[in-house]
């Protein structure tokens, strides 16, 4: 049976629900599609490009809570400015691209505050929900869709 959106939704702590609508709206709006499955850390969404099948977003859940997972199409210039010092951490401790296999889309290689960073494509950007980046993600996954 497949998992609805709204059991979804329930799965979510009540404090992080209005940024997942929120999202989700803007997505569904834009055209993305939205895959939902049951992992052994909770569910799992992942919002693709219906033109592409490029993901954009995921939300996850981990013991230390929700997490959004970004492929942003472009981080030349794409990355926010005020990423919170938690944002930066997470990115800072993210591992190095090491083009894991022939199948494997090559990571991000962009800077933040003159710091030179080449990132995993699948760890760069995951990033622990938490209410002071929340207007962050927004603005960032909103400028993403719109490209």
């Amino acid at each position: 049976m497949a998992i609805q959106f709204e059991d979804f939704v329930e799965a979510i702590e009540p404090w992080h629900r209005a940024f997942v609508l929120n999202t989700h709206e803007l997505l569904m709006t834009a055209g993305y599609k939205l895959k939902i499955e049951d992992k052994a850390s909770g569910l799992f969404a992942s919002y693709s490009h219906p033109k592409t099948k490029r993901s954009l977003l995921n939300f996850l859940f981990r013991k230390s809570g929700m997490l959004t997972r970004l492929y942003p199409g472009r981080v030349d210039g794409g990355i926010p400015d005020n990423l919170t010092p938690l944002m930066e951490k997470e990115i800072d401790k993210a591992p190095a691209c090491k083009l894991c296999s022939e199948k494997c889309t090559k990571g991000y290689k962009f800077s933040i505050r003159g710091q030179a960073y080449d990132k995993c494509r699948y760890n760069a950007f995951l990033f622990t929900v938490t209410e002071e980046n929340k207007p962050i993600l927004s603005g960032w996954i909103q400028k993403e869709a719109e490209q």
